[in-house]
């Protein structure tokens, strides 16, 4: 008996109700046909995009050696084409010319000199006289003992040649760590568009199946729609990984020109994470700190020319001149020239300004050392948390890999699985597809930047 109740129970829930007449069977109908055109339109953008074929990167550079290669000569053209490495490059070539031009005030000097005009003399007692004149003259003059000024000053000037140096190989370094970065960011979001879209094509696999499933069972329609939902998110992610490829690729085309190689796979183009003892070793040598050393000379020079001015100065001076107009006349000299300052009340202070400027420039230079070698102790724990956490994701990979075939074969097969549990161990697994990629790439852009600040980037490169 309380089986044949609890059927004729069933029975009655599943009876259909019986319309209502008139108005609301009208908006029902209207009701219905919208939902139906939505439901059509849903479906035609769910086939449209699964049958978008997904980059399976087959043109991707996936030789190590040809990506590095590639990774070079893109380095190299941005150097070429960087206006501020240029700009360097003329700066250091300008302080090359002004050591020259500071080593030559040593040596002897010759000028000659003219001129064309009326002259005139009146002696005591005598008729004044008036004539049109052309002198000529030569000077001659030798500085021969200056305290080491001269000297000095050449050191200061070849001092400030070597930082301008150092600053030019700094600013191309720079330049390589961007295009590397750049570079990076490509390969990333290159990998990103593949993962989406293999994710796509994985849920346009699953709409399929629940369209075949919901023909036959109408009460399924609910995980179509669930799964819909989910296609079109993973769609917008895909676009928006395609847009964060187009702005980057524009960026890396004003490195390095209008057309770019084909993609190459630089997820694990750098060795691995260098030992910190050496990195800091290497920071001793960097450009910058090397610049900052010469800057630091430069300003002790510098001190040591102003003493040296402040002494007495010792050369020599020939100078011969002639006049012709209606009397000619000719005059020479020559002689030994002594300066003496006596009293010059600035003197002290300027000296002492000197030594204070070139003490400053020393512990400048040390503090900047200090910062380096902390920056590269942080930034190498930063490679070293990159490089764990993406051998960490790879076991986590697998582990996912198993757990959403199991997902799907227990809904598909035995039922005991919903599709939510589907999507989400499809979610999941995509997701640390996609923190592995970023793993990769986040430790190869902490490598590029622990070289770069170690010295340069161009030698794990080569």
């Amino acid at each position: 008996m309380d089986t044949l109740n609890h059927r004729t129970a069933r029975h009655r829930a599943r009876a259909p109700r019986p319309a209502l007449p008139g108005k609301p069977t009208a908006i029902a109908a209207v009701v219905i046909a919208v939902l139906a055109a939505a439901l059509m339109s849903t479906r035609a953008e769910a086939a449209s995009a699964c049958s978008e074929p997904a980059n399976n990167g087959k043109n991707e550079v996936t030789d190590p050696a040809a990506a590095r290669l590639q990774l070079v000569s893109l380095v190299a053209a941005a150097q070429k084409r960087s206006q501020s490495v240029g700009a360097s490059k003329l700066l250091a070539e300008a302080a090359a010319f002004d050591v020259e031009e500071m080593r030559a005030a040593g040596k002897p000097q010759l000028s000659f000199n003219t001129s064309l005009g009326p002259a005139g003399s009146k002696p005591e007692g005598g008729e004044h006289k008036a004539s049109l004149q052309w002198r000529t003259g030569v000077n001659f003059s030798w500085a021969l003992y200056d305290h080491g000024r001269v000297e000095h000053l050449t050191r200061w000037r070849a001092s400030l040649a070597d930082a301008a140096q150092q600053g030019q190989i700094s600013l191309s370094e720079q330049v390589a760590l961007q295009t590397v970065n750049l570079a990076m960011e490509r390969s990333r979001h290159r990998l990103h568009t593949q993962v989406w879209g293999q994710y796509a094509a994985k849920v346009c696999k699953l709409v399929d199946s629940l369209e075949q499933i919901v023909a036959a069972d109408k009460g399924r329609g609910s995980e179509l729609v669930q799964a819909r939902k989910t296609l079109q998110q993973v769609q917008l992610s895909q676009a928006q990984a395609r847009t964060q490829l187009a702005v980057t690729e524009t960026r890396l085309k004003r490195l390095v020109g209008e057309e770019l190689p084909e993609p190459a796979s630089l997820s694990a183009l750098l060795p691995g994470v260098p030992a910190l003892a050496d990195l800091q070793d290497r920071a001793v040598r960097s450009a910058d700190i090397v610049a900052l050393d010469a800057q630091a000379k430069a300003a002790a020079n510098l001190a040591d020319a102003t003493v040296a001015s402040q002494k007495f100065q010792a050369g020599v001076a020939v100078s011969v001149s002639t006049a012709l107009g209606k009397e000619k006349s000719g005059a020479w000299n020559a002689g030994v020239s002594l300066s003496m300052p006596i009293l010059n009340p600035g003197a002290d202070p300027a000296a002492q300004a000197a030594r204070l400027r070139a003490n400053a420039a020393k512990l400048q230079r040390d503090d900047a050392l200090e910062s380096l070698r902390s920056r590269l102790a942080e930034v190498h724990q930063q490679a070293e948390a990159s490089s764990t956490r993406a051998r960490e994701v790879v076991g986590v990979l697998r582990n996912s890999e198993r757990v959403r075939e199991d997902t799907l074969a227990q809904w598909q097969q035995l039922g005991r699985r919903s599709l939510f549990d589907v999507m989400s161990a499809e979610g999941d697994h995509f997701n640390l597809r996609l923190a592995y990629v970023d793993a990769l790439h986040d430790s190869q852009q902490s490598m590029a930047l622990l070289w770069s600040l170690a010295g340069g980037i161009s030698q794990p490169l080569n």
